[in-house]
């Protein structure tokens, strides 16, 4: 079984306890205006262009002349800053002839395939650092259940290799499938965006009563949960819907910190652009308007929950 990825991350501190290795999967049926990895999104291999590295098809013209069609994607006009097309065109096959010939590496081919033993392998070598510190190893993306079948391998290799392992998902995926990986998971990081399901659908191209019903699945399981907000400026840092996050979670036992068997938490995690250039690499503008104003700051929106006990802090 083989993966599609577009990065795999050691020595993480973000994605879960302790140290962690993460391996970030293609492939998400939402689509947030905000994604903060848009290179996750596509389940396939991208194009990614870096114009301030093209030496401009009038110095050199390697990608145009490696290119089978003939137009290599983009590629830097005399008297112009920008690529002359989309990095990821509708001629463009992503058979990455243009990256090899490319002397100023301006070209990079975003996705690569992992087998589930070469993945174990890859996390192996990061063992001593998951013992000291209480780490292990985390599949996120994009989102991991994009990619059902590699990920269920994986979470069996590695809990048979006595790895710790957590899943950082969306929510939005067969309630079998989930149920199947919860019962070879130490940990879901479960991402909770809007509690009306209209406006989630509005933010993200889906509703909201799947990912809803995951979450009571697995909280009525005894799985450790931690629930990433991402508050996003004129979105979901509203009184209202803070509000009713903290009740639905409360009914969920997070108001005591922990359900049958597993920790539960909230996390609150402030909204950056940092992603605004992974977009224009890939031809795309920012989808999101930044400039929205700021509703409820971080530590306001974390009053909402500690009001009902819920064990809350800033940050991922």
């Amino acid at each position: 079984m083989t993966g599609i990825l577009f990065d795999l991350r050691k020595y993480s501190i973000h994605d879960g306890p302790g140290i962690r290795t993460s391996f970030f999967l293609k492939g998400c049926p939402l689509s947030c205006a905000w994604c903060h990895n848009p290179e996750g999104l596509s389940s396939g291999k991208e194009l990614v262009f870096h114009p301030d590295r093209c030496l401009g098809s009038a110095d050199c013209g390697a990608c145009l002349e490696a290119c089978p069609r003939g137009s290599a994607g983009p590629v830097l006009e005399p008297g112009t800053s920008e690529g002359a097309a989309s990095a990821n065109s509708a001629a463009c096959t992503v058979c990455g002839l243009c990256v090899a010939a490319c002397p100023a590496e301006a070209r990079q081919v975003s996705g690569f395939g992992l087998s589930v033993e070469d993945a174990l392998a890859r996390a192996r070598e990061d063992e001593p650092f998951y013992d000291g510190s209480g780490g292990g190893v985390t599949f996120t993306g994009g989102e991991p259940f994009s990619q059902p079948g590699f990920l269920l391998e994986c979470l069996a290799a590695f809990g048979a290799g006595g790895l710790r392992t957590a899943v950082d998902t969306c929510g939005y995926a067969p309630s079998g499938i989930v149920e199947t990986a919860a019962a070879m998971t130490d940990l879901f990081l479960y991402d909770l965006k809007l509690m009306d399901s209209r406006e989630h659908e509005r933010w993200t191209g889906v509703p909201n009563d799947r990912i809803l019903e995951i979450l009571r699945l697995l909280a009525a399981r005894g799985s450790s949960i931690w629930v990433r907000i991402p508050l996003i400026p004129g979105v979901n840092d509203t009184e209202e819907n803070l509000e009713t996050a903290a009740e639905f979670l409360s009914a969920l036992d997070f108001s005591r910190g922990f359900g049958r068997a597993g920790e539960r938490s909230v996390q609150i995690l402030p909204y950056h652009d940092s992603a605004r250039r992974k977009y224009a690499l890939r031809g795309l503008d920012y989808p999101f308007d930044a400039s929205r104003p700021e509703r409820t700051r971080p530590e306001e929106a974390c009053e909402y929950f500690r009001r009902r006990g819920i064990p809350v802090r800033i940050g991922g």
